[in-house]
């Protein structure tokens, strides 16, 4: 993929405001702790995550998105009326129908003829989303569109936590312990053609994406058991899933690095936690001082996490102007997809 009249005008995001520490996690899965004899401390020096955030309970997901859109938005000269299309692209939504991007689209004032609709590939949404969207700027179909996102992990976190207090078994805690690490917060971010007098920044160059599909099983979400007493169940083969991503991650790679030449300055890989990031740095030759993180104190918020991560360090000065900059994104299913930025 390769792009020549598509920017990134600005990115908006909202941080969850509950703050949970591992620490209070862990303390909720004392009782397990004690009878499977797990230190206290393990979560942390497994996944380097410190604290995440969460909503407030009963917060609907339209409400974060809509606020990051309208950050997205501020300061900018492009309207809610010259949006050509807006995606939601969440793993979490309000609801089987309508679309949340129609409730997000009513809350900014989108009218007529707009593209309103979800998207959804687990933590890749976001990326698919952007490439949506850059497909109809390049084709001359639309000058501006937006694309949010709203993760939360309160829900999924309380009812897998309560699940390996019932169930008090070692197998469940390890399919179980990615989920530990889900945060909450939204983003949105604003691709144009660069009509709007914006100065030409964060130009997007192109990407490449590469699948893994029979790795389909490594992390499930969703209602399991019989029809009239199913339940939400989040399991992730941790191990496999580093393993067969980074092979995937390193594939991807070589393939982008063909499609985009020339040096990369900086790197925003998706927050999965340590471990990951170690390895798939490890694998393709890049320092560690070169890749803005987040996930110590944001934990994964999945299809958020790395956009989110791109504004935080953008705001911190890490990602500076007339760099080349990448997105390393990885996501369930296995899917990979590196975009290229002139930032």
């Amino acid at each position: 993929m390769r792009y020549r009249r598509v920017q990134v005008d600005a990115i908006g995001y909202e941080l969850a405001p509950v703050v949970v520490s591992t620490a209070e996690l862990e303390e909720r899965l004392a009782p397990l702790y004690r009878r499977l004899h797990i230190p206290e401390g393990q979560l942390e020096a497994l996944t380097g995550i410190h604290e995440r955030r969460y909503w407030e309970p009963g917060t609907p997901l339209w409400q974060g998105a809509a606020t990051a859109a309208r950050k997205a938005l501020a300061g900018t000269s492009v309207t809610p009326s010259d949006l050509g299309v807006v995606v939601y692209t969440g793993v979490c939504r309000d609801g089987f129908e309508p679309a949340t991007a129609c409730r997000v689209a009513a809350e900014l004032g989108v009218r007529s003829q707009t593209f309103v609709y979800d998207l959804s590939n687990a933590c890749l949404g976001v990326l698919n989303g952007m490439i949506e969207v850059a497909n109809r700027i390049e084709l001359g179909q639309i000058r501006a569109g937006l694309v949010v996102s709203c993760e939360t992990a309160r829900e999924i976190v309380d009812t897998m936590s309560q699940r390996m207090l019932e169930a008090g078994s070692m197998e469940l805690f390890r399919f179980a312990l990615a989920t530990l690490t889900g945060g909450a917060g939204a983003v949105a971010c604003l691709l144009t053609d660069g009509s709007f007098g914006a100065e030409p920044r964060r130009k997007l160059l192109g990407g490449v994406s590469y699948t893994a599909p029979q790795h389909h099983a490594l992390c499930r979400w969703g209602l399991v058991g019989e029809p009239g007493v199913r339940h939400v169940e989040m399991r992730t083969d941790s191990v496999a899933v580093l393993k067969h991503g980074v092979e995937l991650g390193v594939e991807t790679w070589a393939a982008f690095r063909a499609e985009i030449p020339g040096e990369v300055d900086k790197v925003v890989c998706h927050q999965v936690g340590r471990a990951h990031q170690e390895e798939i740095l490890k694998r393709l030759e890049i320092a560690p001082d070169r890749d803005c993180t987040t996930y110590a104190y944001l934990g994964n918020i999945g299809t958020v996490s790395l956009p989110l991560t791109a504004a935080i360090g953008e705001q911190r000065g890490f990602l500076k102007p007339g760099e080349r900059v990448a997105f390393l994104g990885i996501g369930s299913g296995l899917n990979c997809m590196m975009l290229g930025f002139d930032w």
